[in-house]
């Protein structure tokens, strides 16, 4: 796992292609209040080192028990719960929340559940959920096919991909599989919350300080109004609601 989690720390170059959207924050200005926001209850500990089933299933109860409050499905809750206990375990000094990726999942997919789609028990979301193409409108960057569709379905330019919205760039920088179907699949909720959460935490660092959750909020997607929806939400979900 550790091995996993920081396969990308070397990775300096194409840092263009990690963007999906433009920017109105940069270091310097105003950070927004609210940021970061509370982390909300504690995860509770799990075995990390699970090598067979679903391992995100170990929340099951935690999970289960909130989800109703937060319209998260337990699934996803569960997902994201496991990777910020993850990312407690091999990169305490990160401090990522499950909230912030409760947060970002939802602005991303609606929990996985864009457009209808759901989420099976292994964690894949189907069918599976697609952004807009990135061809340089409407805001969004402009950035040539870098998979030859074989992972977004477009083999003329990048669209993000699955739950949390990866390109496939950033997909193959930091991918992984989290939970033990030997495929890292950027359409299967566990694998891209913890994916999600490895990126996090290389490019903010500490999410426990304010300029530290903006950077990494910055590097998902390069919007401050997507950091003050992020913030929100993951404000609402540390209060035990939704918005």
């Amino acid at each position: 796992m550790r091995r996993r989690w920081l396969r990308a720390v070397a990775v300096v170059t194409a840092t263009a292609l990690l963007l999906a959207s433009s920017c109105s924050w940069r270091l310097g200005s105003p950070i927004p209040e609210g940021v970061p926001p509370p982390p909300g209850d504690a995860v509770p500990a799990v075995n990390i080192n699970v090598k067979k089933g679903r391992p995100a299933a170990q929340l099951h109860d935690w999970a289960a028990e909130r989800a109703p409050k937060l319209n998260i499905p337990v699934t996803a809750l569960e997902a994201y719960g496991y990777a910020a206990r993850v990312a407690e375990v091999v990169n305490p000094n990160c401090r990522l929340s499950w909230t912030t990726l409760a947060g970002i999942g939802m602005v991303e997919s609606h929990h996985g559940t864009y457009r209808g789609s759901t989420i099976a028990p292994n964690g894949d979301v189907d069918p599976p959920i697609r952004g807009v193409v990135l061809d340089g409108t409407n805001g969004n960057l402009r950035i040539p096919d870098t998979d030859k569709g074989a992972l977004d379905g477009d083999a003329t330019m990048d669209r993000a991909m699955g739950p949390m919205q990866f390109i496939p760039e950033t997909w193959r920088l930091y991918g992984v599989d989290a939970n033990n179907d030997g495929v890292a699949d950027p359409d299967n909720i566990d694998d891209a919350a913890l994916s999600a959460a490895g990126y996090l935490c290389f490019r903010g660092k500490d999410l426990a300080t304010a300029r530290g959750w903006m950077e990494a909020l910055r590097a998902y997607n390069f919007s401050d109004q997507y950091a003050r929806t992020v913030r929100d939400w993951a404000t609402a979900y540390a209060a035990g609601r939704s918005l």
